[in-house]
């Protein structure tokens, strides 16, 4: 059902809209993995989630699954209910099991970018990634300022980045640590969609580095 829908949508967004995909080598071919896209409209869960291959998983505002027909028809397509600014932990552990059977799409922005620009994010994904110890893979979604028909679309996959590089406790994970990592894959999201250098500041130093650095102190 999954894959007969997934094809479906790809169909679909191929022929609304001018889709080009970049990266597509940094989808890891052997496991399961965090994405972690940028927000610019509800079209974004399916129209990244039709390009990448195997099964994924995302999280909805509980809200969307109140009437039964779309709450089926989104569930089938991967989605979970969240209960949004309520720190709803048991999403993590949902999280962390989705990704044992699949992938999983995470919004570290936290809701949609109404200028298109990347916004401040989340750790979510961080800790996602710090307890299931899979790879966060960075994507850039770009467009104009809306979707109308044949607009043009260039979803970009970014490097994976190991969680492990930056985090070293999976059982109960430094929250410092995750806003370095959080910081890493929000500055490769910033670098695909609005381009230019990653920044020193945002783009903290793996953990092996730090502690290279700080080895006299």
């Amino acid at each position: 059902m999954y894959k007969f829908l997934q094809f479906i949508l790809r169909c679909y967004f191929r022929i609304a809209y001018n889709i080009k995909i970049e990266g597509k080598e940094n989808i890891p071919a052997e496991t399961t993995a965090i994405y972690t896209p940028n927000h610019r409209s509800n079209a974004d869960p399916p129209l990244v989630g039709s390009f990448i291959s195997g099964k994924l998983s995302f999280m909805a505002k509980e809200e969307l699954f109140k009437n039964k027909f779309f709450g089926r028809l989104i569930s089938a397509l991967g989605a979970f209910p969240v209960s949004r600014g309520k720190g709803d932990m048991g999403v993590i552990d949902t999280s962390v099991e989705r990704l044992e059977t699949g992938n999983l799409m995470i919004f570290p922005e936290g809701g949609r970018s109404k200028d298109g620009k990347v916004h401040k994010g989340h750790t979510g994904a961080a800790l996602v990634a710090a307890r299931s110890g899979r790879l966060i893979v960075p994507v850039g979604v770009c467009y104009g300022e809306k979707l109308k028909f044949r607009t043009k679309v260039t979803i970009k996959f970014g490097t994976p980045i190991d969680p492990t590089e930056y985090v070293e406790s999976s059982e109960e994970p430094n929250p410092r640590q995750l806003v370095k990592l959080k910081n890493r894959y929000m500055a490769d999201i910033k670098e695909l969609v609005e381009g230019g250098q990653l920044s020193l500041e945002a783009a903290e130093q793996p953990l092996l580095e730090q502690k290279e650095d700080g080895a006299d102190e």
